[in-house]
């Protein structure tokens, strides 16, 4: 494989484990908390380095809806995470302690609905680049073939993962997260690290199957468009 690509893959991986840890917040600690918001930070820019290049194609080419809809995520993605290290600074409380302001609430709104739209938009990027994902973990593990069985199983993990992820979703009342700042509500769920784990793993998993299967329905209605053009 080649090394820049295991090394991107590596980073996303460890960036992805890090967003999980990053939003248990009541299960880490305020000190944990911000430590791994700093290395988050840190990947992050290191991400975009390695990806520097997909900035100069944006003004490039013809843009079509798979194109336009990557684009989007992407930005909402970036933004949300750019607002949720900004307004990490005035809050903190360990790592930064030096730039405290009286009446914070306000940028902990700020933070906390950036997180959740960085966590969920990052699902959605990872969904639209779910494809490479996999053909990168193939060429690591070395498996080349198809199987009818793996892809079976594989399918059926998806939809159980989907299932619990929506379950999970009304439970934690996720829709209203992204609009409505609620520091407390979804502590109450929370029994251990494991479980936290779980749910917000399997909420990710929603995002990045539909994400995934919207985005061949979108590849193949550009398909057809491209082939009725000819």
């Amino acid at each position: 494989m080649n090394r820049n690509i295991l090394i991107r893959l590596v980073i996303d991986l460890v960036m992805t484990f890090l967003m999980l840890v990053v939003m248990a917040y009541h299960v880490t600690g305020n000190t944990i908390h911000e430590l791994i918001g700093v290395i988050l930070f840190v990947l992050f820019i290191v991400h975009n380095i390695l990806n520097r290049r997909w900035y100069k194609t944006i003004i490039k080419g013809k843009y079509n809806a798979q194109r336009i809809l990557k684009i989007a995520v992407n930005v909402l993605f970036l933004v949300s995470m750019v607002v949720v290290m900004i307004s990490s600074v005035p809050i903190s409380r360990d790592i930064f302690p030096y730039f405290p302001i009286d009446n914070d609430i306000i940028v902990r709104q700020i933070h906390v609905l950036t997180a959740y739209w960085g966590f969920t938009s990052m699902a959605v990027h990872i969904g639209l680049s779910w494809v490479t994902i996999i053909n990168a973990v193939r060429k690591m593990t070395g498996i080349t073939g198809m199987s009818r069985i793996r892809t079976i199983v594989l399918r059926v993990l998806a939809v159980l993962i989907v299932v619990y992820g929506v379950q999970t979703s009304f439970e934690r009342d996720w829709g209203s997260k992204l609009i409505i700042y609620d520091p407390f509500g979804s502590y109450l769920l929370d029994n251990s690290a494991m479980g936290f784990l779980m749910d917000y793993l399997s909420i990710m998993g929603i995002y990045i199957c539909g994400t995934h299967y919207a985005l061949r329905f979108v590849q193949k209605q550009d398909k057809d468009i491209a082939y009725k053009q000819r």
